[in-house]
């Protein structure tokens, strides 16, 4: 095992990362840029050094800042978090190039799923059901003609990302041109590479994803489906395991074709269609610990070590977990991003409740970064008591002085249509403005 680990990264999931590596009696050294000097990650960590000014382009994304903090303090390995540079093969072939180990997949893997276009071909070689449409990047006139084939609505999507970064819906041959031309600007801004693919849109669909380890050896762990369908602007809200949606004949199926996280497009007659593959850990991947048990950050540390998994097949798993994030954002301003100072701050407590943030009374939410404050967790013996639990810690959780997703949460639980657990991809879009009123 490792001796001394950099965390490359901020935020919730650097605070997540230091525990996870003082827990194996790890050594932490963290970065950090000017504006998080005073953040929660700097005074946890055994050592903290200084990458560059406010914007992530001159700190967290500096490749070269980032491996000359981690070779002067002597780290073995970085684990990147989620995010930044997490999925950059660059990152990895210059930490294989400095003798430092990556927490993550080889920079030939990160490439190959790291190209949606090329990772839904390999998917297709390996049977793996996928979305109707292009099978690469397209211009515009190629994307018309298969548009028309495909009949409206469809997604455009970036070749190179993912996040709802360069994605548009279109629904008519009006509205294609103006939505190529945004969405390719926006690909091009986030990633570097304005190339769009085209999907049919699938609709009403659910975001279904399968939790998966493997390790240097060639064993897989399966950890069974995340739920991800409450989003806005195709970025998750709410999430929970195992998913309402799913049948017990589909989720075998989902797990068995899939040996990162795999991503899917579920319909209402079960047939699911691969979206993607990240090749990291993602933002919701407590619910999946807290239905089996098995921390993921301990055991990507692990398996970077050359360890093998302990155990293989599908994860056995119990009980029913939800993830809320809670978001420094305005709902009733189209989700708008809110820094500011958080003047109180008021953790939920109690059984089966789990709670992963960096912030703290008296902590300013700068403007440079990702909304997210932190994620309530919460596990119960099923779903409508874990409904219940996390309502209750909802309740109790207090942040003042900035607008948060913490009241809209709560309308989306207390709706028929999560309860049901009849609910898609689209939920917000239909009833958000609704939900973002009563919330206020």
């Amino acid at each position: 095992m490792f001796s001394r680990v950099l965390v490359a990264n901020r935020g919730e999931i650097a605070v997540r990362v230091i525990r996870a590596l003082h827990e194996l009696e790890i050594e932490a050294v963290a970065i950090y840029s000017t504006a998080d000097r005073e953040s929660m990650h700097v005074r946890l960590a055994d050592r903290a050094v200084a990458v560059g000014p406010a914007p992530a382009s001159q700190s967290y994304l500096n490749i070269p800042s980032v491996i000359a903090a981690a070779a002067t303090t002597g780290c073995e390995a970085i684990h990147p978090g989620y995010g930044f540079l997490a999925e950059n093969p660059a990152f990895v072939a210059a930490c294989e190039d400095n003798s430092i180990v990556f927490v993550g997949p080889t920079a030939d893997v990160m490439a190959r799923m790291g190209d949606k276009v090329q990772a839904k071909g390999e998917m297709a070689q390996a049977g793996v059901p996928l979305v109707p449409g292009s099978s690469g990047a397209v211009e515009l006139a190629e994307a018309r003609s298969l548009a028309a084939e495909l009949d409206y609505p469809i997604l455009l999507k970036a070749a190179a990302g993912g996040g709802g970064k360069g994605m548009r819906i279109v629904d008519g041959e009006a509205d294609l041109e103006g939505d190529f031309q945004t969405a390719a600007a926006e690909a091009e801004a986030a990633f570097g590479d304005p190339s769009l693919y085209v999907e049919k849109l699938v609709r009403p669909a659910r975001h279904v994803e399968i939790q998966v380890l493997a390790d240097a050896h060639g064993d897989v762990l399966t950890l069974g489906e995340r739920e991800c369908s409450i989003q806005r602007r195709h970025q998750k809200l709410i999430e929970e395991s195992p998913s309402p949606g799913v049948t017990s004949q589909t989720r075998e199926a989902m797990e068995t074709r899939n040996a990162g996280t795999f991503e899917f497009l579920l319909g209402p007659d079960q047939r699911f269609y691969f979206i993607e593959l990240n090749a990291r850990l993602q933002v919701e991947h407590p619910v999946s610990e807290l239905v089996t048990g098995i921390d993921l950050v301990r055991e990507q540390l692990r398996i970077a070590a050359g360890e093998s998994l302990t155990a293989t097949g599908r994860a056995p798993r119990r009980g029913h977990a939800i993830e809320v994030r809670i978001n420094a954002e305005d709902p009733a301003r189209n989700f708008a991003p809110a820094p500011g100072l958080v003047k109180e701050f008021r953790p939920p407590l109690g059984p089966g409740i789990r709670l992963d943030t960096f912030v703290e009374a008296g902590y300013t939410v700068p403007p440079f970064y990702d909304s997210l404050l932190g994620k309530l967790v919460v596990w119960d013996e099923d779903r409508p008591a874990a409904i219940s639990r996390t309502l209750r810690a909802l309740g109790e959780l207090s942040v003042t002085g900035i607008p948060t997703t913490r009241e809209l949460a709560i309308q989306v639980l207390r709706s028929e249509q999560f309860a049901s657990g009849r609910y898609s991809t689209s939920f917000l879009e239909e009833s958000g403005t609704r939900l973002a009123v009563a919330a206020e």
